[in-house]
């Protein structure tokens, strides 16, 4: 089969390697030149474990190929993918601004018959407004079928969530559109689950808020054991065990980031506002996430006695996950700059984001090439990231380097006992 996917970001990029690896032409439509011939050289424009070769086996088998000219790429098409951002705006409502610029190039583009799929997270009800764009500006002749195929997209892991996803939702409009997108996805293992397209429009910021309010939740019982001198990690534990709930997502931190978790809450929201719905649940888990960091950072100017200044501390860990250089809504960008303005020395140290870090964090912050680097010489270090990394230091080493053995674990990859049996000093996220 041949399909075009227009836009090149975590899910076009990833999701079009995929499909052109299992067999089909697959076609890349970008808008700026020199993006596309950095793609077409095997130039990665983000980090994703595996993605580098993939694309560049691909393109070499010709499978896989990169253009400017969307008539280029969609006439030879089946399926036409919109993969654009849709980033907030000040509101919390998504910026459907790239999904009507797509829907219009496609509609002028269009020729024959094609499944026009939006794959980009969208509100319920933005379908109809592409259907109607295309509409707009199709040539006599052409016909299209619109529908929904939310992508499930986790940054580190998504290639192997494309192809081995818990489901694959297929939001439709037609039985002809449904049976060349369920033909498309056999090689995919995951479930399908067909329905009409607002269902699937909603799936996808259903799905994200429910795994924001776990985490939230289990920020907020962190915050409740500290008061109460109960172990977070142990209540959480004894709640995941239950099988009707399970423990993942139930993890105390410094609050959830990334592309996805905060703008589809903020986004959901705002949908369920204008109907006319005030989503309290979701606003709380919101105001929980942000409180999450300042709840850290707290700690650390509490330790310290209210200021920061003269003190260096190093931070392990400034991509919002691991295994992504992605900095969006990362919460160290929120806590180095805290630390910032309270007076500290910042050395922070990446595996991968230290790039797009220096884009985004404050002037000033000193960058090491290891954990081991942004210590030396600090009064403390505080871990926000998990990288693995991190969970395989030497902290016997590590204190080597500290002014004083203070460790701040952000996402409680360490146990306190063992620390604390090295003279460190330990705080963490809902234990003592």
């Amino acid at each position: 089969m041949t399909i075009s996917f227009i836009g090149h970001g975590y899910v076009g990029l990833v999701t079009a390697a995929v499909f052109a690896d299992l067999g089909n032409t697959v076609w890349v439509v970008g808008h700026t030149k020199e993006k596309i011939e950095r793609l077409k050289a095997g130039v990665m424009p983000f980090y994703e474990p595996g993605l580098e070769e993939l694309v560049r086996r691909n393109t070499k088998a010709g499978r896989l190929l990169f253009t400017l000219e969307y008539g280029e790429a969609i006439s030879p098409s089946d399926i036409i993918f919109i993969c654009v951002g849709t980033p907030p705006k000040e509101t919390g409502e998504a910026d459907l601004s790239h999904v009507r610029a797509a829907a219009t190039a496609i509609g002028k583009a269009l020729v024959g018959y094609k499944v026009i799929v939006t794959k980009s997270t969208v509100p319920p009800g933005t379908n109809s407004v592409v259907s109607d764009l295309i509409t707009s500006v199709k040539r006599e002749g052409a016909s299209f079928a619109i529908a929904s195929v939310p992508e499930f997209l986790r940054e580190g892991t998504a290639i192997s969530d494309t192809l081995h996803p818990d489901r694959v939702v297929i939001g439709t409009t037609s039985d002809r559109a449904r049976d060349l997108l369920l033909e498309l996805h056999k090689p995919i293992d995951g479930k399908t689950v067909p329905c009409n397209v607002e269902t699937a429009e909603l799936i996808k910021y259903a799905s994200n808020s429910l795994l924001s309010t776990k985490i939230s939740f289990a920020n907020a019982i962190a915050f409740l054991s500290e008061k109460v001198g109960a172990d977070a990690e142990k209540v959480l534990e004894g709640v995941g065990l239950d099988r009707r709930l399970g423990r993942s997502f139930l993890y105390p931190g410094v609050g959830y980031g990334g592309s996805c978790f905060p703008k589809d809450v903020k986004a959901l929201i705002a949908i369920a506002g204008a109907k006319g719905y005030d989503f309290q649940l979701l606003k709380a888990v919101d105001a929980i996430n942000k409180e999450a960091a300042v709840h850290f950072t707290d700690k650390i100017l509490r330790h310290f006695g209210g200021t920061l200044r003269g003190k260096r501390i190093a931070v392990l860990g400034l991509s919002f996950k691991p295994d992504t250089d992605d900095m969006r809504e990362a919460p160290s960008i929120g806590i180095i700059t805290v630390l910032v303005k309270k007076g500290a020395e910042v050395a922070a140290y990446d595996p991968i984001a230290v790039d797009n870090a220096k884009r985004v964090l404050p002037h000033g912050v000193l960058y090491a090439k290891s954990a081991y680097e942004a210590v030396d010489g600090a009064d403390a270090v505080a871990v926000v990231t998990e990288w693995n990394e991190f969970r395989q230091l030497d902290l016997v080493r590590l204190a080597k380097g500290l002014k004083n053995r203070v460790l701040f674990d952000g996402r409680n990859i360490y146990e306190p006992a063992a620390v604390k049996q090295m003279g460190y000093t330990y705080y963490g996220v809902g234990r003592m």
